[in-house]
């Protein structure tokens, strides 16, 4: 396949190397440049390009990974003459503390973070590999039927693009879970159960229904709270977010 990455960050390249590493053709970008991205291409096989070849290119998936305060910076005619069934993946996490600063739209509750995404790229998007640490999405997919293999929740509005993105997700060695729609995906979001605790299907199936579909305002304060905790103890920690 042809996939475009948007993002050549944690994510981005650890997504590089997995695809390249599976035979598919990889078009990498950041906002720099392709002739900043030598040592990427090095380490991950994937292609140097701009920005909009990787949108244009990735004609089996794209994937946007950058921080979420970059995503208004993008080309608003980004999708310009891509296909309406290609999917676009949203790995997007909101780190007010960190690194985006305090974003009104999602601090109220209305929004998810990829419905924020969603309303800005002007195309469906479908949010996967928010909640897992860069390196272990690099390294521990495991075969289908191991026992505690890693799930990853799927969520979108575009069920068509949900599935395909559902496979590409157990081709990396990850259980797919349906997380149900871009409304619900706040339950994969910081500061919840199912946020890079690398848990086995079962128990995402089972914190996806605890949760809810319906966000509350106790809900959304506590993951909120959770959150500036664990991004206070990252600042003291020495972590910097790009």
């Amino acid at each position: 396949m042809n996939i475009g990455i948007i993002g050549a960050g944690n994510i981005g390249s650890a997504l590089a190397v997995r695809l390249t590493s599976l035979g598919h053709t990889v078009y990498i970008a950041n906002s720099r440049g392709p002739e900043t991205l030598g040592d990427v291409a090095q380490n991950t096989g994937a292609t140097p390009v701009t920005v909009r070849e990787a949108a244009q290119r990735g004609s089996d998936f794209i994937v946007v990974t950058i921080p979420l305060k970059n995503i208004p910076d993008l080309p608003n005619d980004l999708f310009e003459g891509v296909p309406a069934e290609v999917p676009v993946i949203d790995t997007s996490n909101y780190y007010p503390l960190l690194r985006d600063g305090q974003m009104t739209e999602l601090e109220t509750g209305d929004l998810t973070e990829s419905g924020w995404v969603q309303q800005h790229l002007g195309r469906p998007v479908v949010k996967v590999f928010n909640n897992i640490f860069a390196e272990h999405l690099e390294k521990n997919g495991q075969p289908a039927g191991t026992p505690g293999r890693i799930a990853l929740p799927v969520a979108s509005d575009d069920d068509a693009a949900k599935q395909k993105v559902m496979a590409l997700v157990e081709e990396l060695g990850f259980d797919a879970v349906d997380g149900g729609t871009l409304h619900e995906s706040w339950r994969q979001q910081p500061g919840g159960p199912i946020y890079c605790n690398d848990l086995p299907a079962d128990k995402v199936r089972e914190q996806l229904a605890s949760l809810g579909n319906e966000r509350t305002a106790a809900q959304h304060t506590e993951f909120l709270d959770n959150q500036a905790k664990q991004e206070q103890a990252m600042e003291a920690q020495g972590i910097k977010l790009k």
